[in-house]
């Protein structure tokens, strides 16, 4: 480049919407420049021939164009500054442009090449041709342009680039730095007050005036995000609502254990509202909270690997989770055999909670906590409640043969390891005095039963029904819950016990009536098994547990519910709440399990329907399934001949459920 002083340098300047085209000589003279690269440049982008549209007049690229780009939005926050006789003069900026090199020659060296190799092409072909071709022109009139057709052609790119080129240079002349002009206009960046008593803007504290010469910016602080995305501020997380610092924590760390988890919240943060929230975002494995599947992948997002959907997603990771419930081990190839799921997909769950060893597997990431199992056993209860759900989804979406949870959720396994002989009879010696405890609670028990008195010769003890293959149907028929007319004894019983009696404190098949006791454990199943049949009048012993599984769930820690409710227990309170045991004969070959063969119905709700359900369920204490022509026979027989088609729908819809023609009672059906 030429030098700034000796060198004349033509500059010329061309303002167009905000930006700045400086166009500036290239000194060819000059030893550093290479004059035949200069010349190929010129040859490319003007041709052989040069005349007056040619961008290089002198076959030489004697010239380069700077083009202007903007730096930055915010100019208030610089300023230039400039330093004489022990003053520092400082002036604001209102902008500033930075100059690049603009390579726009390049294409018109492309657009040249173009042309001539078109014009090689077309020479070619006419060689070839004996004759010209006759061709058929179409002359088009254009239309009157519309006001919204001329706007978005101005507003086109092709019309700013063809105002662009017609727009003129504007000649520049050059000062250098000691030019007498350059004084003069460097003059305008001094102060012109000399004395500092002038300065009366100056009269403040050193930190004040900074405030005044940088004020805070505005657009910065409203950029912020509210809550950090990958890295975590502790300050300014513990501004958020406590719910959202649990989330924010468990969805970045993915695992984590209590004590760790009450540790970053702080101490003055109440435990009890910590294992509130957890369990909102968090799943209890080993002792330590998993964050939730849904957390990480929620609604309508995808896989970036796969592109399968988050419910897909949040399914088999909640089986890698529910696999980590059952061993501290997990084999990489089982769980995609079962999910279906790609490897990447699956590297990531396992990545999420646990660390591979080396022909090994997959390990839990953190030790066993069985210090949080043993003084917490009502959010363990819990938990193992919403676990045994979890199973239930597993096993009927992947088709998996059904596995035994541990009956006890601190029975979670814990580290591997080998066990010596003088373990083995210390456990055992502990495992005998539990047992000597449990049996001397039996007798006294049974001691206590013994005094109670005896019942009365009026009442029947049900006894439960057994289902052989080879039972008779008179059998069946003989049973007490048949509902026909002509029983007297069955008129004035409900399951065996007198009306008068049937919410009485008598012993009730081997125990105390537990809707009737004093015991609130007793109240609250009561109320739950009512409320639950008076929305759904028919219920399998199967779908009873799980509702009451459900129920559970939602229970605060520390209910009265969680000290342990047996199915005995709980099928006692249904026959004692009202409810009566259908014995639907099954077939054979029926895969139902034992507790989906155990139906109750709600026997009487107090509305006009009794009589009519009380009907169809005598119905199929008889028969398996039925069809709806002889389901309304037999209700137009007991209910007489007035009986609307509706008060059928009615009764059949709360009782029935229809499959391939056919009615069953809801929950017996085997697709």
């Amino acid at each position: 480049m030429a030098n700034e002083e000796d060198d004349p340098v033509i500059q010329e300047i061309k303002p167009k919407q905000q930006k700045v085209e400086l166009e500036m000589a290239i000194d060819t003279l000059n030893p550093n420049y290479c004059r035949s690269k200069g010349e190929q440049i010129a040859l490319n982008v003007d041709g052989a021939c040069a005349d007056e549209t040619s961008t290089y007049s002198s076959k030489l690229m004697d010239k380069q164009t700077f083009c202007s780009s903007q730096t930055t939005s915010n100019t208030s926050r610089y300023a230039a500054a400039l330093y004489r006789q022990g003053e520092l003069h400082l002036t604001p900026l209102h902008g500033i442009l930075q100059l690049r090199p603009s390579f726009s020659y390049l294409d018109k060296a492309d657009a040249k090449h173009r042309e001539r190799e078109a014009a090689n092409e077309a020479g070619d072909s006419s060689q070839d041709e004996a004759e010209d071709d006759v061709k058929q022109i179409t002359v088009r009139f254009s239309r009157p342009e519309s006001e919204q057709a001329r706007q978005r052609r101005v507003q086109s790119y092709e019309f700013l680039q063809k105002k662009h080129a017609e727009e003129a240079w504007v000649h520049l002349h050059y000062y250098g730095l000691k030019d007498s002009r350059s004084e003069h206009e460097r003059q305008y960046l001094l102060c012109p007050g000399s004395s500092g008593v002038e300065n009366t803007e100056l009269v403040k504290s050193p930190s004040e005036y900074l405030l005044m010469l940088m004020p805070p910016s505005q657009e910065e602080e409203k950029d912020k995000p509210v809550a950090p995305s990958n890295v975590l501020s502790m300050a300014q997380l513990r501004t958020l609502p406590l719910a959202d610092q649990i989330k924010i924590l468990m969805k970045n760390v993915k695992v984590m254990p209590f004590a760790n988890l009450m540790s970053l919240l702080g101490p003055s943060i109440d435990s009890v509202a910590v294992l509130r929230g957890i369990q909102k975002v968090a799943m209890l494995v080993q002792g330590n909270w998993v964050v939730k599947s849904d957390i990480l992948y929620p609604k309508d997002s995808s896989s970036p690997h796969s592109g399968v959907p988050a419910e897909v997603l949040c399914r088999g990771r909640d089986f890698v989770m529910w696999k980590f419930t059952q061993s501290r081990w997990v084999v990489r190839k089982e769980v995609a055999t079962v999910t279906k799921l790609c490897a990447e997909d699956v590297k990531d769950f396992l990545e999420h909670m646990a660390v591979v060893r080396i022909n090994k597997g997959w390990e839990f990431i953190l030790p066993y906590d069985g210090e949080f199992i043993k003084k917490h056993p009502d959010v363990v209860q819990r938990q193992h409640m919403l676990w045994t759900g979890i199973q239930a989804k597993l096993e009927k979406v992947y088709n998996l043969v059904k596995e035994t949870m541990p009956k006890k959720p601190d029975a979670q396994s814990g580290p591997a390891g080998l066990v010596s002989g003088d373990q083995r009879i210390q456990v055992a010696k502990t495992k005998a005095q539990q047992n000597h405890v449990l049996l001397e609670r039996e007798l006294q028990r049974r001691k206590e039963q013994l005094r109670a008195p005896a019942v009365p010769p009026g009442v029947r003890i049900k006894e439960e029904p057994v289902s052989e293959e080879g039972e008779d149907n008179d059998d069946e028929e003989e049973e007490p819950m048949d509902t026909s007319p002509s029983g007297g004894l069955h008129s004035r019983l409900a399951n065996g016990l007198p009306p008068g009696r049937a919410v009485g404190t008598d012993s009730f098949n081997g125990h105390p009536p537990p809707g009737c006791a004093s015991t609130p454990v007793a109240r609250e199943l009561r109320a739950f098994v009512e409320a639950t049949f008076q929305r759904q009048f028919v219920l399998t012993l199967s779908e009873l547990k799980r509702l009451f599984n459900l129920h559970l769930a939602s229970l605060p820690p520390g209910h009265t519910l969680f000290s342990g409710i047996s199915d005995r227990m709980l099928q006692d309170t249904v026959l004692a709440a009202g409810c009566k045991q259908i014995l639907v004969p099954f077939p054979p070959q029926t895969a139902a399990s034992p507790d989906e063969q155990k139906v109750f119905a709600l026997w009487e709700s107090g509305d006009m329907s009794d009589q009519h359900r009380q009907v169809l369920l005598e119905i199929f204490s008889k028969n398996y399934r039925v069809r709806r022509n002889m389901i309304q026979s037999r209700l137009t027989q007991e209910c007489g001949e007035d009986l609307s088609k509706q008060e059928v729908d009615k009764v059949l819809k709360d009782c029935c459920v229809s499959y391939g023609g056919m009615w069953y009672l809801k929950g017996t059906v085997q697709s």
